[in-house]
């Protein structure tokens, strides 16, 4: 099967029955990545009366509560409501739309003399000479099945160089998605700089940006462009767990 867009007058074809999932998924306990010290996912079986909602204990039904903390468990999309007082900035709000051109990069983040292992803005300028996009995808090395379980809180894991906030909102990259735990470091002050100039929060706020954290894109999966399908869950929250879902595009040269 075979289907096709056109982004800045180039046509491009895409299989729509081969997506590429780069969330992660929740399970009940440790199974899952954590940051920021959240508690662990948990599915409570519901209890009323002489109901039990799980079939396993002769409930007729499954009927279960999930306990998620979005900032801290698994893959999960942010919008500027994140770092603002305003309760209209929800992810629900700012994301209107679903679908845009994205492009995967692979980085290698630097080891800083304090012992920070940070993405630099020269490696990630120079990956995208060239490239304009709706989306950016950063994958980092070493890129291991690890990172599905890893817990990171208190390990000071990798982070972006804060100028690269300022980079992409320059570039009009609407939306960011990162195999870390943040775009900021575990312990900053508060500070949160990358977040603040990628939302271009407060004096020029892009409403309709988000960034994504904690993907994870198997080796397998070629750096290269992209449709990205954004999905999320209706939470007027300023983060929602989701689902974020590539195709390949391939460029379509016309024929002599």
């Amino acid at each position: 099967m075979e289907a096709s867009i056109t982004y800045r007058d180039q046509p491009y074809t895409f299989d729509p029955i081969q997506p590429l999932d780069i969330s992660m998924p929740l399970h009940n306990g440790q199974l899952q990545p954590e940051c920021f010290w959240a508690e662990p996912v948990a599915f409570d079986v519901i209890r009323v009366g002489d109901f039990v909602g799980s079939v396993a204990e002769g409930g007729s039904t499954n009927y279960k509560r999930i306990h998620v903390t979005p900032h801290g468990n698994g893959t999960h999309t942010e919008c500027y409501g994140h770092i603002s007082a305003d309760e209209n900035a929800t992810i629900h709000n700012c994301l209107k739309r679903f679908l845009f051109v994205a492009q995967l990069i692979t980085v290698q983040p630097q080891k800083q003399e304090n012992g920070d292992e940070v993405v630099m803005l020269e490696d990630v300028k120079e990956k995208l000479q060239g490239i304009k996009c709706e989306a950016l995808i950063i994958r980092t090395l070493p890129n291991t099945d690890e990172k599905l379980t890893r817990h990171y809180s208190g390990t000071n894991p990798p982070y972006l160089e804060h100028t690269i906030g300022q980079y992409l909102a320059e570039k009009g990259i609407q939306h960011l998605l990162l195999d870390l735990p943040s775009v900021d470091r575990e312990l900053d002050e508060g500070k949160l700089l990358c977040h603040h100039a990628f939302w271009q929060y407060p004096k020029n706020t892009r409403c309709g940006a988000t960034i994504t954290e904690l993907i994870y894109v198997p080796n397998q999966v070629d750096d290269g462009l992209y449709l990205l399908n954004l999905q999320i869950a209706s939470l007027q929250l300023d983060a929602s767990p989701s689902k974020p879902v590539l195709y390949k595009l391939s460029p379509v040269f016309p024929t002599l």
